[in-house]
């Protein structure tokens, strides 16, 4: 039996895109990109062409508009990725106007072979072939034309061993065209406006020989170019040896608090505090980066919720000037969970930190484009699921309402997504508000199930002894509506689910 081809995959230099194509483009491969315009299909183009294109591997970029090329490349030249040096050495621009303005296909693909002969080239890029098509004659027979056009111009450039590209300016998918059968690749790029978030996604729809990555990628342009962000695929990791080795034990830097957590957060885990507005939870986050750095470790904190200016004052803010905490703060708006899992990840390895936190969920939800809202308790197992894979320790905050008469532990009901939670909350004691906190939950540990109150002063939290039943509730309802008396004189305690 014959031994398998091998296909040679080529790195198309976008970021993101390789892995959503399954390792790169297969090379002499015929491949679409379609979508409507200003979707960013001639800026993907040339992202591609510069980064693969070299003297030996020469590029042709034939344009079909009724414009000059150089109109074309005075924006494209505003990216990061065009190379002036390139032009005319490894990337040649032919424009084919006048040919597609006679509306004869035979005529374009003799143009096209002409170029193709006299130049070599081994990547050939076709824009817009959408104006090639729409060029051709009378509509009764422009579809039997334009088959017998794609298959002698796919057979001419795999003769050529020629890697190409047509890129078009198509409307929906589902569409009888013998473009889309006869290409070994779609590329389709799609955009919508959401209130005052711009959303763009790529699918790859079509590539023969290769499994990608199914769904829509969001992806994003900036003066670097295009952007794609791969979907967080968490790899398995070995926890078996963790489990079976020694019990290490991560402190969160609060005095008091790693007793109540039996000697720290277990290494890995993630930890969501939850509380209402005033209640410490920044300042405990603060703290566990802090002890994180007096050990030795770095550290990430990813802002979505306080202000630039007062994240420079304090602790974290010295953390973050020494390089010892590394700043993940995004103000786009329309982010998705996968941009942000990709930016976190980066400062991560970057960084080699060992620390992260995230302050808050409540302000993750609010950055996050009005899309990916719909499915925010999806985009928090996506997020901690990826940070689990890297193996560092995270501390989330969330704020609470306080509702007194019932006990909660998130707003979105995902606090079965992390590994420990720690509760705080307001308690009425002589017409004074003061502060309790609780451990509720530390997964395959065990810990304290006391309710102390804290402070909060100039050296951040302060957690004391655990509460008398006479001093405050266990349940979340003020003293003042508790007026029943046991026998020994004592109010009542409430117990959370509501038995006395």
């Amino acid at each position: 039996m014959n031994a398998k081809v091998k296909i040679n995959r080529l790195a198309t230099g976008v970021p993101g895109l390789d892995e959503v194509l399954g390792g790169g483009l297969p090379e002499f491969s015929f491949n679409l990109v379609a979508g409507p315009p200003g979707c960013g299909k001639t800026t993907l183009a040339h992202q591609i062409m510069f980064a693969l294109a070299t003297p030996e591997r020469p590029a042709l970029y034939l344009t079909v508009l009724g414009e000059p090329p150089l109109k074309m490349l005075r924006y494209q030249q505003q990216f990061d990725f065009f190379d002036n040096d390139a032009i005319n050495r490894s990337v040649r621009f032919v424009n084919l106007g006048d040919d597609t303005q006679e509306g004869n296909l035979d005529q374009v693909l003799t143009r096209i072979i002409t170029e193709v002969e006299s130049y070599s080239p081994a990547l050939v890029f076709i824009d817009s072939f959408r104006s090639v098509v729409l060029s051709g004659s009378a509509p009764s027979d422009q579809q039997n034309e334009l088959q017998q056009f794609m298959q002698r111009l796919g057979m001419v450039m795999t003769s050529w061993q020629a890697t190409t590209f047509l890129i078009g300016e198509y409307f929906t998918e589902i569409d009888t065209n013998p473009v889309f059968t006869v290409a070994d690749g779609l590329i389709w790029l799609r955009q919508s406006v959401q209130r005052n978030s711009m959303v763009r996604k790529l699918e790859i729809m079509k590539l023969r020989g290769q499994a990608t990555l199914p769904g829509l990628h969001s992806f994003r342009i900036t003066d670097a170019g295009i952007n794609v962000f791969a979907p967080a695929r968490a790899a398995i990791a070995d926890v078996g040896e963790q489990e079976d080795g020694e019990d290490v034990r991560v402190p969160l830097g609060t005095p008091r608090l790693d007793e109540m957590l039996m000697g720290g957060l277990p290494r890995g885990y993630s930890l969501l505090v939850a509380g209402p507005s005033g209640s410490g939870k920044s300042i405990l986050a603060a703290g566990f980066l802090a002890e994180g750095a007096r050990l030795g470790e770095t550290g990430v904190f990813v802002a979505f919720e306080q202000r630039r200016n007062r994240q420079r004052n304090g602790v974290l803010a010295k953390l973050i000037e020494s390089g010892q905490v590394g700043l993940v703060d995004t103000r786009a708006p329309d982010i998705s969970i996968d941009e942000v899992v990709i930016l976190l990840r980066n400062e991560i390895r970057k960084r080699k930190a060992t620390r992260v936190v995230i302050d808050s969920l409540s302000g993750f939800e609010l950055a996050l484009a009005p899309t990916f809202r719909e499915d925010f308790r999806e985009s928090l197992l996506q997020l901690v699921s990826a940070l689990a894979a890297e193996g560092v320790t995270v501390l989330m905050t969330s704020e609470l309402e306080d509702r007194y008469s019932d006990l909660r532990f998130s707003p979105y009901g995902t606090a079965f997504l992390t590994d420990a939670i720690i509760v705080q909350r307001y308690i009425e004691v002589g017409s004074r508000l003061r502060r309790v906190m609780a451990v509720v939950k530390v997964r395959g540990s065990g810990h304290s199930d006391e309710l102390r109150e804290y402070t909060i002063d100039d050296s951040g939290i302060c957690i004391g002894e655990m509460l008398s039943d006479q001093e405050g509730l266990l349940g979340g309802r003020p003293t003042r509506n508790r007026q029943r008396r046991d026998s020994s004189g004592n109010p009542p305690l409430h117990q959370p689910d509501g038995n006395p």
